[in-house]
């Protein structure tokens, strides 16, 4: 097998953000801490305790959310806005492998979300469809997962499959060129709203003018503020928390690669 450059650094991206997010880092934190006690104790104590507060920060709803309420967008999609648009992109978010209800791969229930947003606003528009994702394990491209969810699923026609990328960036300059040997030049974009800012950048970058259409706000949002205190540590809180560390990675990674 030839090497692959892009596929390599894929997979380095991939196991640097495991060991710098949440829940592994808290991990790594107490244990540095713990392999310090005897050379080092006030080191061993402040690591220890950054582990901690890192692991409590990131499972609990209020810290979790200003992270996200800064990534988010204010608001979704104008219906002034989608005139202005001439297709409508929808990126990938994981796969599900060896789903046995489906006899085989399968999109995760992440794409699932941003899949249902683009079959509405397909419907609302009748806007072309262009499906983004590829393949670093090699097995079947997410987009063609998505095309097939979308048609089978949601009945939506899809014209365009971009099955080559291996990331956010990917997405953004192998979709830009499908587009603009069509003519076009301003898109939907559909994606989870903590991952716009990021997706919105890139596509930009390629000369796309992005209109965003973002969905599934895991962040704070009106009314919110109506329900009492604070919720407690929780599931759905770890993982968003996860989600906002890892947008906010990507940005910083963004930012030094320019």
């Amino acid at each position: 097998m030839d090497f692959d450059p892009h596929l390599a650094l894929f997979w380095l991206k991939k196991l640097a953000s495991v060991a710098m997010l949440p829940p592994l880092l808290p991990f790594l934190l107490i244990l540095a801490g713990l392999l310090l006690k005897n050379r080092k104790p006030r080191l061993c104590t402040a690591t220890t305790w950054t582990g901690l507060i890192v692991g409590l920060l990131t499972i609990t709803p209020y810290p979790v959310g200003e992270a996200l309420r800064l990534l988010e967008p204010r608001s979704p999609l104008a219906i002034t806005d989608l005139e202005h648009a001439e297709a409508i992109v929808v990126l990938g978010g994981g796969r599900m492998s060896n789903a046995p209800e489906y006899d085989g791969d399968t999109v995760n229930r992440y794409t699932l979300e941003r899949l249902r947003y683009a079959a509405r606003l397909t419907r609302q528009t009748g806007l072309p469809l262009l499906v983004s994702g590829g393949a670093p394990a090699g097995d079947t491209p997410e987009a063609t997962l998505m095309k097939a969810a979308l048609q089978e699923d949601f009945g939506v026609t899809v014209r365009w499959k971009e099955d080559r990328s291996l990331d956010t960036r990917q997405n953004a300059r192998y979709s830009a060129q499908i587009l603009q040997q069509q003519g076009i030049g301003s898109i939907l974009l559909v994606t989870h709203a903590a991952h716009m800012r990021r997706a919105q950048i890139e596509f930009e970058s390629q000369g796309i003018k992005v209109i965003p259409a973002p969905t599934a706000w895991q962040g704070p949002r009106a009314g919110d503020e109506d329900r009492g205190w604070p919720a407690l540590p929780s599931p759905s809180a770890a993982y968003a928390g996860w989600y906002a560390l890892y947008e906010w990675l990507g940005l910083l990674a963004y930012r030094l690669s320019r």
